[in-house]
């Protein structure tokens, strides 16, 4: 960590000079747990490393200039056997990695509780029997300004919020690691959440084409590849198409399908939203008045709500305003990250809701799990305040992007065709209202990739949200699915 060096001079005053070079601060700890196939012994490493990038002035190489301290924490089994190694990362962009972390991946997980049953204050932390420990070394990275991670004293933090440059900091942090701790011949597997899947789709290139890093897989939780399938913006309605189905299976959660099975209802709604539905939303006005009343009728039908709203919203609903709309008779609001949660707005009529139920419930209790966790069971000390949220990346830079949707699906396509070694795993849940199914299997059909390629992907499915692993039954299956996809691969 960086301090600012004092003087006395001649005078006896204290003078301040520039701040002192910024050093690494890792701690490390070692643990024992039984997780499967027996006990573990491994090593916890966390704290800040420095990101230096090289400097050239008037073409003379001038060294490495510190630019920013990059907060991780890794677990390395005690085994003389190689083994894989996992680097993960949550998104937003502005989210620290803690839900990957204390959620699903890592060795201990905190008791949040669920929808219906959530834990009480002071929450609580137990060890991970599933952690992908198991099967994987893993490493947990905070981008800058999530976490305990920061620009150096004097930095400019905006320099680290946009898409590319969170590629090449992210990006030099997981070379680093490999190249310090001697795992260039290591499977090596990206896992991230959200934002963080784009992040691993675009890092899977990176890393090839800057360092010859080759990836063995992709973890994609709660993907989204492409921006363009989950933004409601003006004249584009494939979002309306896409999320069609998330609301069906929110609807089915809150008992607007009766005793319908779930597959049951999903299958309708897919069909229905890639048919019907598409159709009318692309007819526009030259759709016929007993076609827009039987297509308004259907998607009532579907997403629980009213004709009259549906027919008042123009057949296009937008997620705020249904996560607002659907037990408004209730004066309920449901969760954009998780459909299952239910919370409460101080103005039961408004037209969006104000908080997201499914991030307040939980949010409490991984920040008091990470900050007792890293200080107290991990003996790292930072007096930074560890930022699982923050909104000091906004307004995230796209300029890449610019004149077109921010999509990654190229560079996915093309990390695959040039490593036909890469998998990837993709988990979706059902009732996730920020990155639903139906837009993650219509990006993966388009994928540019031979069709002697598709085989490398796997889709798995859990009915809870985009922290599936909130939900009990769901976690215990997902921890599963990934071990098996480490197995499969490592």
């Amino acid at each position: 960590m960086a301090a600012t060096e004092t003087s006395t001079g001649e005078t006896g005053q204290e003078t301040t000079t520039a701040p002192a070079e910024p050093t690494d601060d890792l701690v490390s700890t070692h643990h024992t747990i039984t997780a499967a196939g027996g006990e573990l012994s491994y090593t916890a490493t966390t704290g800040r490393i420095v990101l230096r990038e090289e400097v050239t002035t008037d073409g003379k190489f001038d060294g490495l200039k510190a630019k920013a301290e990059v907060h991780l924490t890794s677990y390395v089994v005690d085994s003389a056997e190689p083994r894989p190694v996992t680097f993960a990362f949550n998104g937003g962009p502005g989210s620290a990695s803690v839900w990957l972390h204390l959620g699903v991946l890592g060795p201990r997980r905190v008791l949040s509780g669920d929808t219906g049953s959530l834990a009480a204050p002071p929450y609580g932390l137990a060890d991970n029997p599933e952690t992908l420990l198991a099967e994987s070394d893993l490493v947990f990275i905070d981008p800058v300004s999530t976490g305990y991670s920061r620009a150096v004293n004097g930095g400019e933090p905006a320099d680290f919020h946009g898409y590319q440059r969170d590629i090449e900091s992210v990006g030099e942090v997981i070379r680093l690691w490999t190249s310090r701790n001697g795992r260039w011949m290591s499977p090596k597997y990206l896992a991230g959440e959200s934002y963080g899947t784009l992040r691993a789709a675009a890092l899977a290139e990176h890393l090839q084409d800057k360092h010859g890093l080759y990836l063995n897989g992709l973890l994609l939780i709660s993907s989204v590849l492409d921006m363009g399938t989950i933004r409601f913006t003006e004249g584009n309605d494939l979002p309306h198409v896409l999320y069609l189905p998330t609301y069906a299976a929110i609807a089915h959660h809150h008992g607007k399908h009766g005793d319908r099975p779930l597959p049951e209802v999903l299958e309708e709604a897919e069909k229905f939203a890639s048919g019907d539905y598409a159709w009318a939303l692309s007819r526009g006005a030259r759709l016929p008045a007993f076609e827009r009343a039987d297509v308004i009728r259907r998607t009532a039908e579907l997403t629980g709500l009213s004709e009259d709203y549906v027919d008042r919203a123009n057949l296009r609903i937008e997620h705020l305003r249904f996560f607002t709309e659907l037990l408004r008779s209730e004066r309920r609001t449901v969760g954009r990250m998780d459909g299952r949660f239910v919370g409460w707005e101080p103005d039961a009529a408004g037209e969006r809701m104000t908080d997201d139920p499914s991030v307040s419930g939980i949010i409490g209790a991984y920040s008091a799990a990470i900050n007792h966790y890293l200080r107290q069971e991990l003996d790292y000390a930072n007096d930074l305040p560890y930022a699982l949220l923050s909104n000091r990346v906004q307004p995230w830079s796209y300029k890449e992007f610019e004149g077109s949707s921010v999509s990654v699906v190229d560079k996915l396509g093309a990390a695959m065709r040039t490593n036909p070694h890469l998998r990837v795993h993709v988990a979706a849940g059902y009732t996730d209202g920020a990155t639903p199914y139906y837009a993650a299997e219509h990006v993966l059909a388009r994928l540019p990739i031979p069709e002697e390629l598709r085989s490398n992907i796997e889709v798995r499915y859990y009915p809870a949200g985009h922290m599936m692993y909130v939900h009990e039954p769901s976690r215990v299956q997902q921890s599963a699915d990934l071990a098996e996809f480490i197995r499969q691969g490592g």
